[in-house]
C-alpha cells in the first residue's frame, strides 16, 4: 500500500523520456543553427593551424634556449 502512495506522489517522467525529451530538444535546435559554409571553415580552421604552429614555434624555441641556459649555468 506504501508503494503505491508513493508512485502516485513521485509525477516525474521517467529516465528514459526525459533524456529522450533532451535528445529531441537538442536536435531541435541543431536545425535552427547556421552552419558555416566550407570554404569558411577551411579558411578559419587554416587561420587556427597557423596560429598553433605559430606558438609551438615560440614555445620550443623558448625551451631550447632555456634547456641550453641551464646546462651552461650548472657546468660552470
Amino acid at each position: 500500500m506504501a508503494n503505491a502512495t508513493s508512485k502516485s506522489k513521485n509525477n516525474k517522467p521517467s529516465w528514459f523520456r526525459r533524456v529522450g525529451a533532451k535528445i529531441k530538444e537538442t536536435f531541435s535546435e541543431l536545425k535552427r543553427v547556421s552552419w558555416p559554409k566550407f570554404d569558411t571553415v577551411l579558411k578559419t580552421t587554416g587561420v587556427v593551424l597557423v596560429i598553433v604552429i605559430a606558438f609551438l614555434i615560440i614555445v620550443t624555441g623558448v625551451d631550447s634556449l632555456l634547456g641550453w641556459l641551464l646546462e651552461l649555468i650548472s657546468q660552470g
